[in-house]
């Protein structure tokens, strides 16, 4: 037993050496093409997993990454609390002060930047079910709401690292851009937690309006507790701890707790942990070298091995469907950017301006590889369809940087 125990974990450990190590490979690569290093490590996940590798030396493959669900376990385990962290981090890039402020033009903009592209989503699995030919979800509705929710959230970590290298985060379409991000992101990961949280046994008998309404308590709870409670711990932790790993010591234990707490009551986890970082993003406001010593550690060691992981997932050639990825391409790009657009433009903004912020919410990137991975994990989709949203995560990002420094005449250098 004690053999067969240390040959999964010396499996383990060296699958995720290799996991690491195509993420660098590849995540230096792209930075170089000036691309989003998270492009990179999908595609050194592609390479190592059944695409490429499965399918020229399967022998290796197999070797790498054996059938053995107790390796499998143990490495889903070190991924999910890897993208608690990293959710968290991106929950601590949301600024609510920033949409209060703006609020009707944020409101505006991020309403049809999200109903469009999500009616179009989900019409499309009701008005051709056959088209999407997915089996795995318990009913069509399930599949549309997933659909929709999929095809209109944005990516506010990738936007975020695009508009600082576009020198415009502090800029008005800059803030116009991560404020309505912002919101969409909300609502999405909501419906998400909302969807997943309707396939749980202890919520088989509540509807879903109800189910929404206790996501929307466990959110406003979570955020309430985290702006009042926690500037004043942040204090007393200055005061009495070593910093800043004391710090650091007292999150991970908030953030797993909310997340045990979240997935124990149906939600997922990686819901808990982004709110987490939502309602503590004002307290955390003057911890520039404790959030910059967080970032750090997820963007170089927990962030790639999980988008290396989504290559590993599905073989992206056997279930590249080609129409049904041109499908979920157009009517993400086209929803999003149109609805986007129409709000800025309603709200007074320029039409060049107003495109520039559609093709900036327009990047889906790591947020939509996660959103995929969830729903696959879960059982919501299929891998045809699980390809065909991280390809279209894909593509959005590789088209939001460049065609935002086109109509804005901005100088692009990404360095992450």
């Amino acid at each position: 037993m004690a053999e067969i125990q240390n040959y999964d974990l010396i499996t383990l450990f060296f699958q995720v050496s290799v996991m690491l190590g195509c993420a660098l490979l590849f995540g230096q690569l792209m930075r170089k093409l000036n691309q989003p290093a998270v492009l990179g490590e999908l595609i050194g996940g592609i390479i190592i997993g059944p695409t490429i590798l499965g399918t020229l030396t399967p022998g290796i493959y197999n070797a790498l990454f054996p059938a053995n669900p107790n390796i499998a376990q143990e490495r889903d385990v070190l991924l999910t609390v890897g993208m608690l962290f990293f959710l968290f981090s991106a929950g601590l890039e949301i600024n609510l002060t920033q949409i209060q402020q703006r609020k009707w033009k944020i409101v505006l903009i991020s309403a049809l930047g999200f109903l469009i592209p999500f009616f179009i989503g989900y019409s499309s699995v009701i008005l051709l079910p056959d088209f999407w030919n997915h089996t795995t979800a318990s009913n069509t509705l399930t599949l549309a709401l997933l659909i929709g929710t999929a095809l209109s959230i944005s990516a506010l970590p990738v936007i975020t690292r695009i508009l600082m290298d576009l020198h415009m985060l502090d800029q008005e379409v800059g803030i116009v851009v991560i404020s309505s991000a912002t919101i969409d992101d909300l609502i999405g990961w909501s419906l998400l937690a909302v969807i997943i949280s309707s396939l749980s046994p202890s919520h088989s008998d509540r509807n879903f309006f109800t189910i929404l309404i206790e996501i929307a308590l466990f959110a406003i709870l979570i955020i309430g507790f985290g702006r009042r409670i926690g500037p004043p711990v942040l204090r007393w932790a200055h005061n009495t701890m070593t910093w800043p790993s004391g710090l650091i010591s007292l999150l991970a234990i908030y953030i797993l707790f909310v997340a045990a707490t979240a997935e124990a009551i149906g939600i997922h986890a990686f819901f808990g942990a982004f709110i987490v970082g939502v309602s503590l993003n004002a307290a955390m406001n003057g911890e520039t070298r404790t959030k910059e010593i967080i970032r750090q550690f997820v963007i170089s060691f927990f962030a790639p091995i999980y988008f290396v992981s989504i290559g590993l997932k599905a073989n992206f050639l056997a279930n590249f469907d080609v129409p049904l990825v041109l499908l979920v391409i157009a009517i993400a790009t086209i929803g999003k950017v149109a609805g986007v657009s129409l709000g800025a433009i309603i709200s007074g903004t320029s039409l060049r301006e107003s495109c520039a912020i559609g093709f900036g919410m327009n990047a889906r990137g790591a947020i939509e590889m996660i959103l995929a991975s969830v729903a696959l994990e879960h059982q919501l989709i299929d891998q045809r369809i699980f390809v065909a949203l991280v390809t279209m995560a894909l593509v959005t990002s590789l088209a939001s940087a460049p065609l935002m420094q086109l109509l804005m005449k901005k100088t692009l250098r990404i360095h992450v």
